[in-house]
């Protein structure tokens, strides 16, 4: 016996769960194929967890830097197995939202096998078959080990797998300067980890501007975080689970460590999926290869997610998931447009990006830059540390921005809208907003532009004589 739906989502990540309340709500027929609890990496390893554990950094280095607010500093005392109990707690708090009695209260057949395609229409699911009027593949990513002598022997620490530890590591090597090593870096050594953070390529957060990288690298250094930008991890010895664990540097520097936890990017989840019985194509990198209407090389089958390899955050996986409902089952020909999402790293200070921060061709972009030492309301924190790039194309209009600062993830939605709206600086510069705040800054950098064009010897050349007439006619 065969059942068919009009959408079946393999995978229940935030891109699966998304298209699959959404095509329900919409009242199409849906299955959900997940063979774990849904949620995916955001609930179980990913957004929530780490964002748990930064928040525990942040208390244990609030006390530690107490004074700078004239209240006398403490060493915090981390249990760091009530810490992962909060952990624990949140994740439980939240995992509701993305529950299977949730899924099916909203008419979703939750099927708990694994899946794969065995011809146009069909998927197989443990020896029952399924039929479909469209697919959505959302199978996400896992962490990669990368082939370096020794490091599978060693029993890796993941992002995956970090959530088990029981004991804070007393030394901890994280590889990979990226958003994740850099969050988990320095959430471990505000709780007591001394940690070492190795990065291959030239600077951490490599694919932002060269002042947030060293901005945040000098953040680290100054928090005790030995960071090594441009060096390799050439080989390991031994293991964490033997307690004889060495990390090898660029064939020479040996660091003794408890665990090495690895971040250097993720492999999209595609192996069982048997694609090619469906003539579904995927990349060099392994990801499924969609079109810029998340449309595979099989008509009838979409993809989302991490899986795709475009811009791999939780809120673009949830912005995937509804478009493929309109796209998959209503025909519609809703474009994906990753250059315009933002995206935050919260890391402290945090770290948020949207847009084009890098010239196309031969496009010329001017950078409008205001330092976060002159920000009122940076500055009453304590730590005025940041700043906020804007950038604008040869007609003015704001195409990208950088922000890095408190609540830099919040500021960045308005610089968001802004660019949607194809706005110039100066409609940025107008808008008033409450004083003093963090949204402050995007909009003190516009009016340093505008002052700069207006308040100028050529201006007052004008408003001189002008002055002078009404002075002489405008008399109290």
């Amino acid at each position: 016996m065969s059942t068919q739906y009009d959408l079946v989502v393999i995978g229940g990540g935030t891109a699966g769960l998304v298209a699959a309340h959404g095509a329900a709500g919409m009242g199409a027929t849906v299955a959900m194929i997940e063979p774990n609890h849904p949620g995916g990496d955001c609930l179980w390893s990913g957004c929530v967890p780490s964002k748990r554990l930064l928040a525990a950094g942040h208390a244990a280095h609030v006390m530690r830097t107490a004074g700078r607010h004239g209240i006398t500093a403490v060493e915090p005392k981390v249990d760091f197995t009530a810490v992962m109990a909060q952990v624990k707690v949140t994740q439980d708090r939240i995992a509701h939202h993305d529950s299977v009695e949730r899924l099916e209260n909203a008419g979703v057949d939750v099927i708990p096998m694994m899946g794969k395609f065995i011809g146009d229409g069909e998927i197989d699911t443990g020896g029952q078959t399924i039929r479909y009027r469209k697919a959505m593949i959302a199978t996400g990513a896992t962490p990669v080990v990368p082939a370096i002598p020794g490091l599978r022997e060693s029993n890796p620490l993941t992002s995956d797998t970090v959530w088990g530890l029981k004991e804070l590591p007393k030394r901890l090597v994280v590889v990979g300067g990226g958003a994740i090593g850099c969050e988990l870096g320095q959430a471990f050594s505000r709780l007591g980890s001394e940690v070492t953070l190795v990065e291959a390529t030239p600077r951490i957060l490599g694919m932002l501007g060269e002042n947030v990288s060293e901005l945040i690298a000098t953040r680290f250094q100054d928090e005790g975080i030995t960071v090594l930008q441009g060096a390799k991890v050439t080989s390991v010895e031994g293991s964490a689970s033997a307690g004889n664990l060495v990390v090898i540097v660029d064939n020479e520097t040996r660091i003794e460590a408890d665990h090495v936890l690895v971040a250097v990017g993720r492999r999209p989840t595609t192996a069982n999926l048997n694609l090619g019985a469906v003539g579904v194509a995927v990349t060099d990198s392994g990801h499924v290869e969609v079109d810029d209407k998340l449309k595979t090389t099989n008509d009838h089958i979409y993809a989302g997610g991490d899986v795709v390899g475009k811009m791999p955050f939780t809120h673009t996986a949830g912005m995937h998931g509804s478009l493929v409902v309109s796209n998959a089952l209503f025909g519609l020909r809703r474009k994906a447009d990753h250059l315009r999402i933002p995206y935050a790293i919260f890391c402290d200070p945090e770290v948020a990006s949207v847009g084009r921060i890098t010239p196309k061709g031969n496009e010329n972009l001017t950078i409008s830059h205001f330092d976060y030492q002159q920000l009122d309301r940076q500055v009453t924190t304590g730590e005025p540390v940041g700043f906020v790039d804007l950038f604008t194309d040869d007609k003015g209009r704001l195409v990208g921005a950088t922000v890095v600062g408190e609540t830099a993830g919040e500021t960045i939605n308005e610089m968001t809208a802004r660019i949607l709206a194809g706005d110039k600086l100066r409609a940025i510069a107008q808008m008033v907003r409450p004083y003093p705040t963090f949204a402050e800054g995007p909009a003190k950098a516009a009016m340093e532009v505008l002052r700069d064009q207006f308040f100028t010897e050529r201006t007052r050349k004008f408003t001189r004589p002008v002055l002078h007439l009404l002075r002489k006619i405008d008399k109290p």
